[in-house]
């Protein structure tokens, strides 16, 4: 489909727009989408798992990096995700990639792929509960606080290396502790980020000792090269694809 076929596709007739509290792409949106999307994908080496964070961003520039191939999609809330899930392609793999808490693991357990933020024992077993009920495992990755900013969400050290013993020990059957997810300090400082990205990668490395990581899930759209090149396999990008976010 060319992409003034899919601008048509999916445009809205003037009065909706108007009427909607829902800010829909202009044709010159989709194409900044697509082409920041393409540059992405080139620049990224084939082994990097590429999780396109769609956060703020309505269903049809997802759907349009979707046709483009991507299938992988992250979001920060469950109730922007749950909203866009039944209106997008059902094989979509969504990652939830900002902070949960236990009384919202059940409107996802049914589809999620991937929680990247488990950052606490007891939200891991309301996803044990919750994936238990819909007779499924389901993947995460411990959260894990690398950043000095206290804003930051995640794990000390020694929670994470206690979750992952107990995880061996079989505490949590239904669940996959696949990876480990890390947010570095917002700075200018690349010394300064590069020592959390290694800090992690350290961490990453000790427990694949005890059974093998698949993810270390490190880098967003500022600091995603310096992610890769300290050991990341796994980037999370969002307005480097979609542009800034719309938060009306």
């Amino acid at each position: 489909m060319q992409l003034q076929d899919y601008f048509l596709k999916f445009r809205i007739p003037n009065f909706i727009r108007k009427q909607s509290h829902r800010n829909y792409p202009t044709m010159q949106e989709f194409s900044t989408v697509a082409e920041n999307y393409q540059k992405i994908k080139t620049k990224l080496p084939s082994n990097i798992q590429l999780v396109a964070v769609s956060k703020t961003h309505p269903v049809e520039s997802i759907q349009l990096v979707y046709d483009l191939g991507q299938k992988v999609f992250g979001e920060n809330k469950v109730q922007e995700l749950i909203e866009k899930h039944p209106h997008l392609p059902q094989d979509i793999q969504w990652h939830l990639i900002g902070h949960l808490q236990t009384n919202k693991v059940k409107y996802i357990a049914p589809f999620i792929d991937t929680i990247q933020s488990v950052d606490s024992e007891k939200i891991l077993l309301e996803i044990n509960k919750q994936a238990e009920k819909n007779n499924r495992k389901i993947a995460v990755f411990l959260q894990v606080k690398i950043a000095e900013e206290d804003t930051k969400y995640g794990l000390e050290l020694h929670e994470a290396k206690e979750l992952f013993l107990d995880y061996l020990n079989g505490k949590f059957p239904n669940i996959k502790i696949s990876g480990l997810m890390g947010m570095a300090t917002f700075t200018d400082d690349k010394d300064q980020v590069k020592k959390e990205f290694n800090f992690l990668k350290n961490l990453f490395d000790q427990l694949s000792l005890q059974q093998k990581l698949q993810t270390l899930s490190m880098g967003m759209s500022d600091d995603y090269p310096l992610a890769i090149e300290c050991g990341a396999n796994s980037v999370r990008i969002g307005s480097a694809i979609f542009g800034s976010r719309n938060y009306s």
